[in-house]
């Protein structure tokens, strides 16, 4: 097992009067890769990225540390402690800190970095990557236009960035696929982990007549579940955790994108491009779960038949990435 960087060992470090990044040690052989998250690894989106870093590295494939919880005031501290400390790749977030993730990456050209971002790649070491399980999401939503009685569908986001908006979006034109007529209510929290927001979201708008709710954020579905009404989940698998609310999942798999970036670096090839492809369904980077108790068989079909159709390339489903009302 490799050392592992977490908020104890900085909390370690500040009590003895260290540094707060450790240096960790690598074998030489391995592609040496330092996560910087901004939230505990518990939190669904990083958790994903997280599995399939710690998965990559259980494979014998890269040598993994981390830091979680890693606040925008000290990120990009962080990222030049890793870098100093002499890894191949740097993994992190910098939506809430582009200018200065940018520069950092700039500072370092011989060290590769894949960001999180809504923008694009820099040079040839700052490559960046989108969250796409909107094909998930859109299948999910075929399955649930066929679900409502009141026929108003909810969603619940953190903020409406450009990845969060094309994921609810990709939901209501799945289920507008199949029940055209529609109704649809939203909310944004503003927050990227508040499951009691959340949660407070999601029973407004079931206040509201919505029976189907697409839980964007984690605590969705604690008012779903508390109301009675379906939900779906985003990201990671909550039917186990919400049997009975949960009926169908758009889960999204970050493992092809780190395989696709650390090719990169073990072949010197540049990352300064934009990996968010390997997010889509065709490579692997996302699909959907579900629960059939309850759903017609005939909506199981027109799902499984444009799910094929998504795979083979032969259908696409619209990105847009306009603040959904």
């Amino acid at each position: 097992m490799g050392n592992f960087l977490t908020r104890r060992h900085i909390l370690a470090a500040a009590l003895c009067m260290a540094p707060a990044f450790v240096a960790p040690s690598f074998a030489a052989d391995k592609i040496k890769v330092a996560g910087i998250h901004a939230s505990p690894v518990e939190n669904a989106w990083n958790s994903r990225i997280h599995e399939a870093l710690q998965s990559a590295h259980d494979d014998g494939v890269i040598e993994y540390v981390f830091s979680e919880g890693v606040s925008g005031t000290d990120y990009a501290r962080a990222m030049r402690e890793y870098a100093e400390q002499g890894v191949d790749l740097i993994w992190g977030e910098s939506y809430a800190v582009e200018n200065e993730a940018r520069q950092v990456a700039a500072d370092y050209p011989d060290i590769a970095f894949l960001m999180g971002s809504s923008g694009g790649p820099a040079g040839d070491n700052f490559g960046v990557f989108g969250t796409r399980n909107h094909e998930a999401a859109y299948l999910a939503g075929m399955l649930a236009g066929t679900l409502s009685k009141s026929n108003t569908y909810g969603s619940v986001g953190g903020y409406p960035i450009p990845e969060v908006n094309l994921l609810i979006n990709a939901y209501r034109e799945g289920v507008k696929e199949v029940n055209p007529d529609a109704k649809f209510l939203n909310g944004f929290i503003g927050a990227w982990f508040d499951p009691p927001k959340a949660k407070e979201a999601a029973i407004a708008q079931i206040d509201a007549g919505a029976d189907v709710i697409f839980g964007e954020r984690i605590g969705t579905a604690d008012g779903a579940k508390e109301h009675d009404v379906l939900a779906i989940g985003s990201l990671i698998d909550y039917t186990p955790r919400y049997p009975g609310t949960v009926f169908a999942n758009a889960i999204w798999n970050f493992r092809p994108t780190v395989d696709a970036v650390v090719a990169d670096v073990a072949a010197g090839n540049p990352v300064g491009r934009d990996y968010t492809e390997f997010s889509f369904m065709k490579h692997g980077g996302n699909d959907i779960n579900f629960v059939a108790d309850g759903i017609s068989p005939d909506a199981i079909s027109a799902m499984e038949e444009k799910r094929k159709a998504i795979k083979e390339g032969t259908f696409e489903v619209p990105i847009d990435t306009n603040e959904p009302s």
